[in-house]
């Protein structure tokens, strides 16, 4: 059995999928699903079962000798939230508990980090495990920070030999896009986002610079396929020899306004781009550049390519957001 936290949010529902095409069928969500459309992400899987979070441990005491592993994407996402206390309870708290429990049962734990670890950039993008390494990084926001806390501390206990789960894998995501991303409003993707005002009959559109060394629309992000991040998934369940810290990343900068272009050419149409200023909240805590070294991954034995973003944009637009039915 394999127990999914957050399956139902957008990351956890694509992980689901991919391991139903390995011909999984003991697959549990844990997630709260409310009263949108967030059970859509999942209606397509045969699942063995629905777990709301606040049972889950009572859940896993009750199957402990079934479960093979648990994937941890559960968490407060938002990087603007800004009731820190329940950051610290969701994201912070249970992921600690449940790296404990898994140690406690010799049960493999793979969660998600966040790229939002690395903060402004400065110290480069490398998913260095050393706790010196990981004790200068100073993350922009409240999410990031408590993503930053659970890898220094699981990080510290693997290097005084501390009790872990068999296999851990704090997976350091970077700008996602992909299906199963619409329940999440303003965190969506700028890929989706620019999709819908250009479908809708407006133009793209795309924050100013306010930079001298960017031109607008010029701000560089590391896009990563939803594809390539289940196959490190689904790659790692195969190798439970990987442990540590992993970047996930594309390994290639782009820049925002590529991502519009490449938009408009899955949709077959002359790009249109109107440049915006940014919130002023923003402009101080906002990264200008990320990128993630993979070096890692790549030692680690994941030989698999990263999807270009052109051939990633196409996938998404043309199999998923112009199809009657988005989903996966």
């Amino acid at each position: 059995m394999i127990v999914v936290t957050g399956g139902a949010g957008f990351i956890g529902s694509n992980i689901l999928a991919g391991l139903e095409a390995d011909g999984r069928t003991d697959l549990v969500v844990v997630d709260t699903l409310g009263s949108d459309d967030k059970w859509r992400n999942i209606a397509g899987r045969g699942l063995a079962d629905v777990v709301r979070p606040d049972r889950l441990f009572n859940f896993l005491d009750a199957r402990a000798d079934a479960i093979e592993a648990v994937i941890h994407m559960g968490a407060i996402s938002s990087t603007e939230e800004r009731d820190s206390d329940v950051i610290v309870e969701n994201n912070i708290r249970l992921t600690l508990d449940l790296t404990g429990w898994c140690a406690r049962h010799g049960v493999r734990l793979i969660y998600a980090s966040s790229a939002a670890t690395y903060g402004d950039g400065a110290l480069g993008f490398d998913d260095d495990a050393e706790p010196g390494a990981l004790a200068r990084l100073r993350p922009l926001n409240a999410y990031g920070w408590s993503k930053h806390m659970v890898d220094r501390r699981i990080v510290d206990l693997s290097r005084r030999g501390a009790t872990l789960p068999p296999q851990w894998a704090g997976l350091k995501f970077f700008n996602v896009y992909g299906p199963n991303e619409y329940h999440k409003g303003g965190q969506r993707s700028v890929a989706h986002q620019v999709f819908e005002r250009i479908r809708d009959g407006g133009e793209a559109r795309l924050f100013r610079s306010h930079r001298p060394d960017y031109p607008h629309g010029g701000q560089l992000r590391d896009f990563v396929w939803i594809g390539d991040c289940v196959a490190v998934v689904r790659w790692l369940l195969d190798t439970p020899a990987a442990s540590g810290l992993f970047n996930v990343g594309s390994g290639k900068a782009r820049s925002f306004a590529d991502m519009a272009r490449a938009v408009y050419a899955a949709m077959n149409r002359q790009p249109e781009i109107e440049f915006v200023d940014m919130p002023v909240h923003l402009r101080e805590k906002y990264q200008y550049f990320t990128e993630a070294k993979i070096d890692r991954l790549r030692q680690a034995g994941f030989t698999a390519p990263m999807t270009e973003l052109e051939d990633g944009i196409a996938a998404y637009v043309r199999g998923h957001l112009q199809s009657d039915d988005p989903y996966i």
